[in-house]
């Protein structure tokens, strides 16, 4: 596994763990700059950001990813990656289908590289 299959593969792991059991946790992961887009509505910085993801109107979600799709971005260290996967809330049965990308960059903590989501994209797939 190359290092931005591994990088894009433990974030992705990381970021719907946090959000199916506490979707605050994910502030660590956004800045000031970074962008949301949820269905058709955008939000910037991570207050808002996390304001949108606790007012999503479900007790209970499981996210299970189908597919992850990492991408070297722009610039150095940058990483692109699309997920397909499908998702069950509350006590729904049949699971929804979605898509979401993220732009991950690179920053030094501490002298070690983490990266932050500077862009998200969520959308519901409806066939």
């Amino acid at each position: 596994m190359s290092s931005l299959e591994e990088v894009a593969t433990l974030f992705v792991q990381y970021y719907y763990n946090q959000f199916d059991q506490n979707r605050a946790g994910l502030s660590i992961l956004y800045r000031e700059g970074s962008m949301l887009t949820f269905e058709s509505a955008s939000f910037k910085g991570t207050p808002s950001i996390i304001e949108k993801l606790q007012s999503l109107p479900f007790q209970q979600i499981k996210h299970q990813v189908a597919t992850m799709d990492p991408q070297p971005g722009v610039a150095p260290d940058h990483i692109m990656v699309l997920v397909t996967g499908q998702l069950l809330v509350d006590e729904e049965q049949r699971p929804m289908s979605y898509t979401q990308s993220f732009y991950l960059v690179p920053e030094n903590v501490d002298g070690q590289t983490k990266y932050y989501v500077h862009n998200d994209i969520f959308k519901l797939v409806y066939a």
